[in-house]
């Protein structure tokens, strides 16, 4: 019977477009997997495999043999903890057999000297909580240090973050030693006189032995290339890498040979000549540029989920034994919540996981889920959405789904997998991406040997040829295009609350010319706005400073409704006095004082309620 999983990876290694084409080819040929599709620009790879055929570890293995790393992510979570009042061994001993003992719990570590504890479990059976309250339990006291299990997105950004900081001190030294070495070759066909000890005229070996050494720590910080682009060509799976690898170490090395004729003084000065050290650094030094510039780019294209995910708060504040004598409210991280507890969530606070009003009353803004303006009005028994932002009043919400099960969490992946996903037209340019590498390999040798042979050419002008054509060619631009369009574009849609489902239906999209909205409201600017103002009866007042009067009133109430009236009378530049008494009727109006003046200001319900006909 199939097992079908669907899983999210992370894929280590990949340079151009032609690796994540291979992987896919590989990998779709092999019985058991239904569906895969790489992504370069995200560095993932989205995969659905028959478990019972080929284990999730096979696939992993085949991938490594391809040259690359699938990170299988770990059902183990370490929690780094610092215990207080333990005195004795005992204590620590004790600490370690019941924690231990709990289900879920794999091991736990604890040294009394350090005063500290770590403890890995599998955060599907048993919770960081639960294991904090055992501990508490027995009389000590344990606050967390570090959490080793962060999610995908996450990790993928600081790690990106420490690529991006490597990549960067890495071109300073490159750029340097090539520039200095652009100028020692090329500067005196400017007219820029060298000392005699390195003029090339007067010292030949010099000169070239000088440019030996200033090459040197380019080709050191441009090692990968060699590291990643000769083993893909031994593998007979060239990429982009191996393009640069072939090219730049062919000028290495046949530079270096002349390098050694100098030295044994073979026609000096024409090998002075026919030195191409120059061609190497600079090369590498505006390659790694241009990745370290193109790495930079794919780190915003997560920006969008970044702020997705901001709109959950960090912390929440749980009630314990609500009602009780012996209640009590505590800080807790939001990923510590389970449902079934109780939090408080006090105006300004956002919503921190999917429930229930368990008392209280507020108004809600939904405008981040729904895109309506006005916020919601919410009392006991009503359902509340995580991330949603709490307006003005206390609300206790009993939680119901928490972690990846909240609207928000699902919203998320479901724009995870939409980034991941492939448009039609990205299959074409995986499949040239593929065979591009090879094919410029087999047009550059063929180009270097026709010129030699066919030509006349002497050899410096064919190995020139070589070098051009194959460091020229360069797939990653055809292969990124795509995928960093289609992140960017769902990205930013969920943003402006449009969910784009696949890069399928973004690239359909461009054949629309109706959209058709189902409801009004639909289309705002997320706050309300004040558009019209209407006297209905002459009470000697100007419209202004009707509006004034209003527009005071409201200036101490925190409903959106109100701050549109504020904001409208400050843009025509009124005067706003407060109001001498103020009470505001949940989810109804307000009634105020002024001088002289009462005033009512509600729906209508409100105002025939307080008014005696």
């Amino acid at each position: 019977m199939a097992e079908l999983q669907k899983k999210t990876l992370a894929v280590k290694g990949m340079t151009c477009a032609s690796c994540a084409a291979r992987i896919e080819k590989v990998l779709s040929s092999r019985e058991g997997i239904k569906a895969i599709a790489v992504n370069l620009a995200a560095e993932t790879m989205e995969l659905e495999w028959d478990n019972a055929k080929l284990s999730l570890d096979a696939i992993a293995a085949q991938v490594k043999g391809l040259g690359f790393e699938l990170e299988i992510p770990s059902n183990e979570v370490t929690l780094d903890l610092a215990i207080k009042g333990m005195t004795c061994a005992s204590c620590s001993a004790r600490i370690e057999k019941v924690v231990s003992g709990l289900e879920g719990v794999q091991t736990m570590q604890v040294n009394l000297a350090a005063e500290t504890g770590v403890a890995v479990f599998d955060p599907n059976t048993i919770s960081k909580r639960r294991i904090l309250e055992t501990i508490a339990g027995l009389g000590f006291t344990a606050e967390p240090l570090a959490e080793q299990g962060e999610n995908l997105l996450v990790k993928q950004q600081r790690e990106t973050r420490e690529k991006l900081a490597r990549m960067k001190k890495e071109l300073i030294p490159a750029f340097g030693f090539a520039l200095t070495l652009l100028v020692l070759s090329m500067g005196e066909m400017l007219g820029m006189p060298l000392p005699k000890f390195i003029d090339p005229h007067h010292a030949p070996f010099n000169f070239a032995l000088a440019q030996f050494l200033l090459v040197l720590p380019v080709m050191w910080s441009g090692r990968r290339f060699y590291l990643v682009g000769f083993p893909a060509l031994v593998r007979k799976a060239p990429n982009m890498d191996s393009l640069i690898a072939v090219g730049t170490g062919a000028a290495f090395i046949y530079s270096t040979w002349n390098l050694i004729e100098i030295y044994l003084g073979l026609d000096a000065m024409a090998r002075v000549m026919d030195l191409y050290y120059e061609s190497a650094a600079v090369l590498i030094a505006l390659v790694s540029l241009g990745k370290y510039l193109e790495t930079r780019s794919k780190a915003k294209t997560s920006d969008a989920i970044s702020q997705l995910m901001e709109l959950t708060p960090d912390k929440a504040t749980l009630v314990r034994n609500p009602g009780a004598e012996n209640e009590e409210q505590i800080v807790i991280l939001v990923s510590d919540i389970e449902a079934g507890d109780v939090i408080l969530v006090r105006p300004g606070e956002r919503v921190p996981v999917d429930g229930t009003v368990k008392k209280g009353h507020s108004s809600v803004d939904e405008s981040m889920l729904t895109g309506e303006s006005l916020p919601v009005s919410k009392e006991e028994g009503d359902k509340v959405i995580g991330g949603t932002l709490n307006k003005n009043g206390m609300l206790r919400i009993l939680a119901e789904r928490v972690g990846q099960d909240t609207v928000l969490a699902r919203i998320i992946k479901m724009v995870r997998e939409a980034q991941g996903s492939k448009a039609p037209i990205a299959n074409l340019a995986d499949r040239i991406s593929l065979y591009f590498v090879p094919t410029v390999i087999v047009i550059a040798t063929l180009s270097g040997l026709a010129w030699y042979f066919i030509g006349n050419a002497p050899f410096p002008f064919a190995l020139r040829i070589f070098i051009a054509v194959l460091v020229i060619a360069c797939p990653c631009a055809m292969g990124l295009a795509t995928p960093t369009s289609i992140m960017v574009g769902t990205g930013r849609g969920a943003q402006l609350g449009v969910l784009i489902k696949s890069g399928e239906a973004l690239e359909m999209a461009q054949g629309v010319n109706a959209l058709v909205f189902d409801k009004t409201g639909t289309l705002t600017y997320g706050k309300p706005q004040l558009s019209d103002f209407e006297l209905l009866q002459d009470r000697g007042m100007s419209e202004d400073e009707m509006l004034a009067l209003v527009a005071g009133a409201e200036s101490v109430s925190e409903h959106p409704l109100a701050e549109a009236i504020v904001q409208e009378a400050r843009a025509r530049s009124l005067q706003l006095q407060e109001p001498d008494s103020f009470e505001a009727v949940p989810g109804k109006g307000i009634k105020a004082s002024m001088g002289n003046q009462n005033i009512l200001l509600g729906n209508r319900e409100f105002i025939r309620s307080n008014i005696e006909y």
